[in-house]
């Protein structure tokens, strides 16, 4: 083996070796067992979310696969219409062009020309995060087959009523100038103002003064409503106010909605720009009125001196007439809530248009009884009661853009404005018997990108085919997504999952937290926190990572301020710390909490492991070469009992925190198996064996075999979540350990049932070792707090040894010796007791004491002050058993063995105190 582990040149060997050779395919005869990748933008890059998210993914698809279930992990990517198209629009602007000026078909080839050179680069980062997913599988929203279940799904709908056409309030990005999802718009708080309008009565005289933050949208007024029960205007619900621009009629209105403490208590009602106030035109069937066009300029609705002029400086020109005429009471600055589109950052405007819409309430039903009945299941459970309130609650899905790039709308109209549906103009005349004389045109708009992710887990398996991949591997097994896309994502894919395959899509949701940087904010370009993954695998230079981050800025002016932050937190840029470091980072941050705080700290240390596995490999390979060719040896000693026991156990961990989705507990358990254990211990106890020229050559052989045997364990269980590292180890150790096979990942888990090595754990063993573990530990304590020299060895004398003890250091003692640095161990029973007085440091273990003669290794005050502590110690701990043992509740309530044991800790500690105040007052004289 090298002296170093080298990831970014084995990383991507042992990629290429398991995709090369097809080991990602579903393989073998085992249950089946499937996971969904959420298709990434074909646009994107691999962001934090992203690797967290496929980091977990990969895990549990590793871990299945080596249960020998028939794992597929299946890929692709989304189409991601309005991303898409602004990447390419904007290459068009760059050469002066626009997509009207190449037209349709044109604009959409230009788009595949583009999708199939630029757009791949979240594949290969997936590829270096050491995804297994089945690539001869993948899929893309936009290829033939998954367009032909759109097509499919939106007939079927249609056909029963359950997609239409109408006029409703949607998002509308006036830059963008199409419908967007509420996903896709980000509110932020801004600044702004609140004016209180006068609304002339139509009778009489006076005003009702309205407060609104939006006056540019008073020309669509048709109504001011008032809460039922405030008092000040009870008496005016049912005239008629006079709207001062333009002068229309409307009503005064009784409705809830009102907020009395808000402003004046009086909200003038836009029901065509604001989906409250849409709310209430509804229940008081009032005609919305929109005053708009599509780029957010005042259209002929309003009068003429304001006709054409953008929202914003209609808003100006209003406040500054109206207050020319005396109707502006008062205004005042305003914290307020703005919606802004995530790609555009304009403001979004709330839009009265036509649009298609899927009418979902039928479809929620079932998909509620699903979750209801348990035929899926979230985890954490408390995400349920989130899907619950939003499907509950559920409104029509808009589903039409106003975009070129993505599924065309296979609807039709002809002159008279007739619609028809159908997959394709000719399947639709031949069904519909229309005339070929009849000219139709088809809808210009696209459908929304959720649209055909919806359908992901049955199109990407073939349907509408009834493929063999469809009906192995539907239903799918689990998904695993984040919290924020439940309803945009997990909710429609169970609804339309019921509709068209009669069958949920998945039988369990995890939900998993967003990540954010190691303070616990969100990461975001603005604030300079972004960490690409990419660079905490093949490290990046301080000056290349400022470019990044400080390149295509939506606001330029923050790149100082985005330069500084980086100079300090990375003075001398990111280093390379690996896939496996990164991996085994995300997957020990993987609890159920809502948000995981990213901190680089972390993934130093993981590196440290893996270097750590690296290097006890390189011992176990030098010391079991030789071994390889020699017979089975016998059943080892303790220590080899012991860490097979130890693997038992960490084996039973892992293996419940993989079911309990927990790959945070999975990895604290390797961590500590391979680490704690067998580093730290195993590998010590193993070489003062080998050391000792007393050690049989029978127990020799033994420990090269456990050597080997024992890592090739540790390796299976760690592969899921640090695949490349322990791929490259178990090349090595593989035959060392009598195993054979082209690859780690296509290996067995290691099943206490199937691997006679860990069937049973040893519990007299691992007392035993625990036991020789403490008794090291407390010397090398007493060793640290006297700095007595590494390389000095010391004589110790134990007192109180009961015949267990001595028997487990007569069978330890070589290890003891050798890993506690001691010249010569003794029992003060031997015919050379040790009188209390002597100068020695005392430590204690259970019952017996360990006695350290002074003379000539220490200084006096300094293990004075040594004892104090300890006796300072021991005080608190009597304190707190005797407090408890006062308790009169704690005596009635607890069971009479935790009272004995209590008690039975108290007499110990006494003791041990007498102990260290007599070693103390001697030391004093």
């Amino acid at each position: 083996m090298e002296k170093a582990w080298d990831p970014q040149q084995g990383e991507r060997y042992w990629y290429e070796f398991w995709e090369s050779q097809g080991y990602f395919s579903p393989s073998g005869s085992g249950e089946p067992w499937c996971i969904m990748i959420p298709p990434p933008n074909v646009t994107g890059t691999l962001h934090m979310g992203h690797a967290f998210q496929d980091t977990l993914m990969d895990a549990f698809t590793r871990w299945q696969r080596m249960q020998g279930r028939r794992s597929l992990w299946q890929p692709g990517t989304d189409h991601a219409g309005i991303a898409t198209q602004m990447v390419v629009e904007r290459q068009l602007d760059a050469q002066g062009l626009s997509r009207h000026d190449l037209g349709r078909e044109a604009f959409i080839e230009r788009i595949w020309r583009w999708k199939e050179h630029s757009g791949s680069t979240i594949t290969r980062q997936l590829r270096r995060m050491g995804a297994s997913v089945d690539w001869e599988h993948e899929r893309f929203t936009m290829d033939e087959g998954l367009s032909a279940a759109v097509r499919e799904t939106f007939v079927r709908l249609y056909d029963e009523g359950l997609v239409y056409r109408g006029k409703r309030l949607v998002n509308w990005d006036p830059v963008l100038r199409t419908a967007v999802s509420d996903l896709e718009v980000i509110a932020q708080e801004e600044e702004g103002f609140l004016w209180r309008i006068r609304y002339p009565l139509e009778e009489g005289e006076g005003f009702m003064e309205v407060a609104t933050t939006r006056p540019e949208t008073v020309p669509g007024d048709v109504a001011v409503a008032v809460h039922p029960e405030d008092g000040r205007y009870r008496h005016l619900v049912g005239k008629n106010l006079i709207v001062p621009i333009g002068g229309r009629i409307v009503p005064i209105v009784a409705d809830e909605m009102v907020d009395p403490a808000f402003g004046t208590g009086c909200v003038k009602i836009t029901p065509a720009h604001d989906f409250n106030d849409w709310q209430v035109g509804a229940r008081h069937a009032l005609e919305g009125i929109n005053i708009f066009t599509p780029d957010a300029r005042l259209n002929d609705e309003v009068p003429e001196a304001y006709r054409g002029l953008d929202r914003f400086e209609a808003r100006s020109k209003i406040i500054e007439d109206l207050q020319a005429r005396g109707l502006v009471a008062h205004s005042e600055k305003h914290r307020m809530m703005v919606p802004r589109g995530d790609r555009s950052q304009a403001v979004i405007e709330p839009y009265l248009t036509d649009q298609w819409f899927v009418k979902t309430a039928p479809l929620a039903e079932p998909a509620i009884r699903a979750v209801e009945e348990g035929r899926i299941r979230f985890v954490p459970d408390h995400w349920d009661k989130t899907y619950f309130e939003w499907m509950r609650n559920i409104d029509d899905w808009c589903i039409s853009r106003q975009i070129w790039w993505g599924h065309r709308i296979p609807a039709w109209y002809d002159p008279e404005g007739n619609i028809y549906v159908g997959r394709s103009e000719e399947e639709l005349r031949r069904r519909l018997s229309l005339p070929d004389s009849l000219p139709l045109v088809q809808d210009e708009d696209v459908l929304d990108t959720w649209y055909s992710s919806a359908l992901w887990p049955f199109s990407t398996l073939g349907w509408p085919d009834s493929t063999e991949r469809l009906a192995t591997f539907y239903p799918t097994t689990v998904l695993i997504t984040g919290f924020d896309i439940i309803f945009f994502w997990v909710a429609r894919m169970i609804m339309f999952g019921l509709k068209f395959m009669d069958d949920v899509p998945f039988h369990e949701v995890y939900i998993h937290g967003l990540v954010r940087d190691g303070d616990g904010n969100k990461m975001s370009k603005s604030k300079g926190n972004i960490l690409d993954p990419i660079d905490l695998i093949d490290g990046i230079e301080l000056d290349d990572l400022i470019a990044k981050r400080t390149t295509g800025l939506m606001q330029p002016q923050l790149a100082p301020q985005i330069t500084r932050t980086t100079r300090r937190q990375f003075p001398d840029g990111i280093p390379a710390y690996g896939t496996d470091a990164l991996r085994f980072t995300f997957c020990s941050l993987a609890t159920q909490g809502r948000d995981i705080r990213f901190d680089l700290g972390r993934i130093q240390g993981y590196r440290n492991f893996c270097n750590k596995m690296w290097n006890a490999a390189r011992f176990v390979q030098m010391q079991s070469d030789q071994a390889a060719s020699e017979s089975s040896p016998d059943e080892g000693g303790v220590e080899e009992r012991w860490i097979f026991g130890i693997l038992r156990r960490t084996e039973g961990r892992m293996r419940t925190a993989f079911e309990r989705y927990r790959l945070d507990l999975a990895a604290q358990a390797i961590y500590d198996c391979i680490w704690n254990e067998f580093c730290d211990w195993y590998l010590e106890f193993a070489k003062a064996r080998l050391a000792d020229p007393d050690t049989p050559a029978q127990r020799r052989r033994a420990i090269l075999d456990t050597l080997a045997r024992s890592l090739e364990i540790q390796l299976r269980l760690a592969h899921p979540l640090i695949p490349f590292i322990t791929e490259a180890i178990w090349q090595r150790i593989a035959p060392l350990a009598r195993k054979s096979g082209r690859t780690l990942m296509l290996q067995p888990w290691p099943s206490p049932s199937d691997e006679p090595a860990i069937e049973k754990e040893d519990g007299e063993a691992i007392a035993h070792v625990d036991w020789i573990k403490d008794l090291i530990l407390a010397i090398r304590n007493i060793r640290g707090e006297l700095d007595i020299a590494p390389g000095q060895k010391i004589p110790v004398i134990l007192r109180n040894a009961k015949a267990l003890e001595r028997e487990r250091i007569a069978g330890g003692e070589s290890c003891v010796r050798t890993l506690a640095r001691i010249e010569s161990i003794r029992f003060d029973d031997e015919g050379t007791p040790t009188p209390a007085g002597a100068n020695t440091a005392t430590a204690l273990l259970g019952g017996m004491e360990i006695l350290v003669p002074l003379e000539g290794l220490v200084n006096k005050e300094i293990e004075i002050e040594r004892l104090d502590r300890q006796i300072e110690k021991l005080s608190r701990s009597l304190e707190r058993s005797t407090a408890k043992l006062a308790n009169a509740s704690f005596l009635d309530r607890a069971p009479a063995e935790v009272v004995a044991k209590e008690r039975s800790r108290v007499s110990e500690i006494e003791a041990s105190l007498d102990s260290l105040k007599t070693k103390r007052d001697a030391l004093a004289k």
